[in-house]
């Protein structure tokens, strides 16, 4: 022993090198950062559905269109005085106060628009306008 002391040998550390552990933790430290932060935004989540549910968004506007000849449209269908009237009810049992907009081509009969307009205040539906267009 004495000549491996005289030579200048090395002598071993006693304890656990931890500098390669924590460069293997560290790079996945980062691969887990990039990888969790690129994810969130694409998240496609087949969400349940409940019975009594509340929707969060607004209630749509029910459009109603008369024509030149005029048929009455709901929201691009054709429909009776009757029809619309039993239409409007059932989305008013279902939303009380959604918008409607009633649309009237300019060579109508201002007396078919005054039915629907009629109609509406019979279901008493309070959001009504009435769509214009610009002057040329």
């Amino acid at each position: 022993m004495a000549t491996a002391a005289k030579f200048g040998t090395k002598k071993r550390a006693n304890g656990i090198n931890i500098t390669p552990f924590v460069d293997v933790l560290l790079v996945v430290l980062v691969i887990f950062i990039l990888t969790s932060n690129a994810s969130i935004p694409g998240i496609r989540v087949d969400l349940p559905k409940a019975s009594a549910s509340v929707p969060l968004e607004k209630p749509k506007t029910k459009a109603i269109t008369i024509d030149n000849a005029g048929q009455v449209f709901l929201d691009a269908y054709p429909v009776t005085l009757p029809e619309l009237e039993e239409r409007l009810r059932t989305e008013k049992a279902l939303s009380p106060d959604f918008p409607v907009i009633v649309r009237g081509d300019a060579s109508v009969q201002y007396a078919k628009v005054v039915e629907v307009l009629d109609l509406l205040r019979r279901i008493e539906l309070n959001q009504v306008g009435l769509v214009t267009g610009k002057p040329a």
